[in-house]
């Protein structure tokens, strides 16, 4: 008879997922909508590059501390309400928000002081009414890192308590508001009105959060102490991330300031590749990721390692199952995608052309990007922040050496096969250093299994382009594109069924259990 304690927490953290996937859906739907809107008035410009690199200064800057946030926050506060309580967990979390606030106060500042000098780091190739615009730009948006820090903490606090919707809801405020502000920033043709936009939608995000911290009891309280021992022993977590994601974004910096010099609206084609790359990974991989952390940090917590390893193992499967077909699917349509998504209004055939190029190159590491995720939460819910940071180190150097070679003979598509070539690379060096920290955990059954969803991809992919190429001349591009996708989806679908995939059984069982119960009814 099996072991029903084994079981529960894998169930519970596949209905989490769903139940973030659900919700993702539709929140994925509202970012394209953002991004079909800045495409359609900006396409790629300089205005556009200016706004993106605006929103992504505060972001980078903010992500050395948001990484460590998110990935020491949860099992730092799962194990003192376990060593010490509830409410020991919740003042941790208080003085953990004060400590942060001083610290956004000091970002704010250093970009108002220091904007011009930081925006010629990040986008070298700006020049004149570009140049200009971004700095101002990026004075405006920096603000929004004091909600940013909120989010971050809050949606850590608010998975712990069980409710995974609400952080994977915050897409729809924020994008609502940013589509509002593109909207008006056209119409009245002031480009200042998209800064205050993008200031109102990261704030919209943390006014989501607030009903949710009231019903799950959170009460903040006014204390400020920076030697409590839980953040300091949180500091020390957090600063072989913060080293980690510092290196990332030097990676971020290069590929960006590479691309202002290689085109004008590079940047805003690299963007939009990367938009499109990510759907997939914010669809399905994010949800997965995400409900999974708070089970294996408990797990890690136990010392229950048989559970954490089936937990590694399944999620393996289920990210290959999603990611394998995505990156097929990217590679095999990136030009009837992107025409189909953004060829409108003032993107032209010139952006057109750059985005599917980048999104087709980006696409090749999408496996190692979602399985990279995964590897890292396994490794930061057991408090194991340096080896991360020394794939990361490794991988930048990589990161660089590829743009420098690459981008010389490949342009912005060199960028973004660097990028991918990157990611490979470092999840397999991930993978082994996980194997040699906590022993096998199934990679052999994962591997058939990889092998399985790998041949009913490529079959995916050749019906689709057969599909394509004999609907095209009988009709627009763009609904010959939609019905190659859509034969091609199913025929994947049939292709892992007879393929026997393991979770893809493990869900028709279920899926058959539920319609065999709704007959009863």
């Amino acid at each position: 008879m099996p072991d029903e304690s084994v079981n529960k927490p894998s169930v519970s953290t596949k209905k989490a997922a769903l139940t973030i996937m659900i919700v993702t859906i539709v929140s994925k739907i509202f970012g394209f909508a953002r991004d079909l809107t800045l495409s359609y008035f900006y396409g790629a410009s300089d205005i556009s590059d200016a706004y993106l690199i605006s929103i992504a200064i505060p972001g980078s800057i903010f992500s050395f501390i948001a990484s460590g946030l998110s990935a020491g926050y949860v099992p730092m506060y799962t194990r003192i309400s376990k060593e010490q309580g509830v409410e020991s967990a919740d003042r941790f979390t208080s003085n953990l928000v004060n400590v942060l606030f001083v610290i956004c106060t000091l970002i704010v500042l250093a970009v108002l002081i220091f904007g011009g000098p930081i925006v010629r780091v990040f986008a070298s190739g700006f020049k004149g009414e570009t140049y200009n615009l971004a700095v101002t730009l990026t004075r405006m948006t920096v603000v929004s890192v004091y909600f940013a820090g909120l989010v971050s903490v809050f949606s850590g606090y608010l998975q712990i308590k069980g409710n995974f919707a609400v952080p994977a809801s915050v897409g729809f405020p924020m994008n609502f508001c940013v589509i509002i502000s593109i909207l008006m920033s056209s119409y009245f043709a002031n480009p200042k009105i998209l800064g205050i936009g993008y200031i109102i939608a990261v704030a919209s995000q943390f006014i989501l959060f607030m009903p949710f911290l009231q019903r799950k009891g959170y009460r903040h309280t006014a204390i400020f102490d920076l030697k409590d021992e839980h953040i300091i022993n949180l500091a020390t977590i957090m600063l072989p991330l913060i080293i980690g994601s510092s290196i990332n974004q030097i990676n971020v910096f290069i590929d960006r300031t590479m691309a202002s010099r290689l085109a004008v609206g590079g940047i805003s084609a690299l963007n939009y590749a990367d938009k499109v790359n990510s759907f997939p990974l914010g669809l399905f991989v994010l949800p997965i990721t995400t409900a999974l952390y708070p089970a294996i940090s408990r797990m890690a917590a136990e010392e229950d390692m048989p559970r954490f390893k089936k937990s590694i193992a399944e999620a393996v499967t289920s990210i290959n199952l999603f990611t394998l077909p995505s990156m097929v699917g990217a590679m095999a349509f990136a030009t009837p995608i992107v025409s189909l998504l953004f060829g409108r209004g003032a993107f032209d055939q010139s952006a057109i052309h750059m985005t599917s190029q980048a999104l087709f190159f980006y696409s090749i590491g999408m496996v190692g990007y979602g399985l990279r995720l995964l590897a890292t939460r396994a490794f930061h819910s057991l408090q194991d922040t340096v080896t991360p940071m020394i794939n990361g180190a490794l991988g930048a150097g990589l990161n660089i050496i590829l743009n420098i070679v690459l981008s010389r003979y490949m342009g912005l598509s060199g960028l973004a096969l660097s990028t991918a070539l990157t990611a490979l690379f470092t999840t397999g060096l991930l993978f082994l250093s996980l194997r040699k920290k906590i022993g096998p955990f199934g990679m052999k059954q994962a591997l058939i299994s990889f092998l399985k969803t790998l041949v009913a991809s490529v079959i995916m992919g050749a019906v689709g382009l057969v599909c394509l190429n004999n609907l095209g001349p009988l009709m627009s591009p763009n609904i010959s594109a939609l019905i190659s996708l859509a034969i091609a989806c199913v025929t994947y679908a049939i292709a892992i069924y007879f393929l026997k995939i393991p979770d893809v059984e493990v869900m028709i069982d279920a899926l058959k259990r539920r319609l065999a119960l709704s007959s009863k009814d």
